[in-house]
């Protein structure tokens, strides 16, 4: 697909939309080559985190539904970071009248961890215009949800949905398995001679 080229799946309601995203959420970036190379740093670094974090909790009886969560945001952190780190090493620059070559000979449009991240999925289920009254935003277009997104997106969003809507479960359970340990180590110390 060539930039800005969209699919209509369920009339406009869901619409495969292609388009890059060169920095974070909702195409926020920090300032230069040395802004995208930060993000790709911390990335890694919260990609390293998470993965860590995880592998120590499933050595703990910790709620299934924590593990859940935290692997949909590691899966979708590691599927942007893979997208950031190696799309422009592979694709020539997309642009709105031509669609980006794979292995081009002169080599992709960005180094390692230079890249882009491709977004596709938009869902524009409302639109509209505001009331000519509401101040500022009066006559301008009104569209709920603009954001194009990844499934990688989807998959961290829903992962910290889950952790923050059901945090006292998930949490609440692991605090008890800890009290639980200590309690059963104290019965232990007492039952030897």
């Amino acid at each position: 697909m060539s930039l800005g080229q969209e699919y209509k799946v369920l009339g406009d309601w869901f619409i495969i939309h292609f388009t890059e995203n060169p920095g974070m959420a909702f195409g926020l970036e920090f300032a230069g080559e040395y802004g995208k190379l930060a993000l790709s740093i911390f990335r890694i670094i919260a990609i390293i985190g998470i993965f860590y974090y995880l592998w120590k909790i499933t050595r703990k009886e910790v709620h299934t539904g924590l593990l859940v969560s935290l692997s949909l945001v590691l899966a979708g952190a590691m599927g942007n970071m893979i997208d950031s780190a190696f799309y422009g090493m592979l694709f020539s620059s997309s642009n709105y009248f031509e669609v980006a070559r794979f292995l081009p000979t002169e080599g992709g449009y960005a180094t390692f961890l230079h890249g882009k991240v491709v977004d596709m999925l938009y869902f524009p289920i409302i639109q509209g215009y505001y009331p000519s009254w509401v101040p500022l935003l009066g006559g301008n277009e009104f569209v709920f949800f603009r954001p194009v997104f990844n499934i990688a997106d989807s998959s961290i969003t829903i992962g910290v949905l889950l952790l923050i809507i059901f945090q006292n479960k998930f949490f609440h359970t692991a605090e008890k398995s800890e009290t639980a340990a200590v309690e059963e180590s104290a019965e232990n110390a007492e039952i030897q001679p």
